[in-house]
């Protein structure tokens, strides 16, 4: 499979977005209409999956925690296999392919045994669901700054690459993806550098869907609200005072019964 010459495809790393079928992008739809093959990720929404073409192989190489298709490594030699043979092949991923999607690992490995490769952007979840939850992650009295980063990684791992003390206080916003399992040692983290136990934190589930949900709480607290409280994956989470404007704008919604 090193052979360059062998690769008559392209490949082409699509993001589909936070799960709002209108947030896919233009350049998206296209490609996949035109698809000779996707390999789509899990979580892709069934209004999205319902617009690749009808002749195109579909192959579902989705990762949930505890449960993967295929690993990593195996998606990446489907990949080379199918640029074998077929012209368009489309990697459909979830949000963005480069944010904490894993799509820099497969446009590395494709590149390096000479596969053509196009990067589509999608809309990463970090940024869609807090907006579609009312919670802007800037604002000019509130957040100067913004971190995206992710919880996947265990605390207590030999040399973690997530110093979670060192971000306590360095910015404003601080938005986590794939973070609710290990919460508490986060939060406690979090605590321990340096931010306020009383600092604002919203969990919003499956985001820009309908079955999106939205749980605020305080960061001393985040861990006994999943206690009394049913919270699934996949959740983003928002630390901030920015939550705080998203109770805001509700009150105003109740006073001019907009709610």
């Amino acid at each position: 499979m090193g052979d360059r010459a062998t690769y008559l495809g392209k490949v082409y790393l699509v993001g589909s977005g936070p799960g709002d079928p209108g947030l896919l992008t233009v350049r998206a739809k296209t490609l996949l209409e035109c698809a000779d093959v996707v390999l789509y990720d899990a979580l892709i929404s069934p209004a999205i999956l319902g617009l690749i073409n009808p002749q195109a192989k579909q192959v579902h190489v989705g990762k949930r925690r505890g449960n993967h298709t295929l690993n990593q490594p195996e998606i990446t030699q489907l990949l080379m296999h199918y640029a074998q043979g077929e012209a368009v092949i489309v990697r459909l991923k979830g949000g963005d392919p480069f944010i904490f999607g894993r799509g820099g690992e497969e446009f590395l490995a494709l590149v390096q045994v000479g596969i053509p490769v196009e990067i589509v952007p999608g809309v990463t979840s970090g940024i869609a669901a807090p907006a579609y939850a009312h919670i802007p992650l800037t604002h000019r009295d509130y957040s100067s700054s913004v971190l995206f980063v992710t919880g996947h990684e265990a605390i207590g791992r030999y040399q973690p690459r997530v110093n979670w003390r060192a971000i306590a206080q360095a910015v404003d916003t601080i938005v986590i993806y794939m973070g609710l399992h290990n919460i508490k040692d986060i939060c406690q983290e979090l605590i321990a550098g340096g931010r306020d136990p009383q600092t604002p934190l919203a969990f919003i589930t499956s985001g820009t869907t309908i079955h999106q949900q939205i749980v605020t709480t305080q960061l001393a607290n985040a861990a006994a609200i999943l206690e009394t409280t049913p919270i699934e994956t996949p959740t983003l989470i928002v630390i901030g005072t920015v939550v705080n404007i998203r109770e805001i704008a509700q009150n105003y919604g109740d006073q001019m019964g907009l709610s």
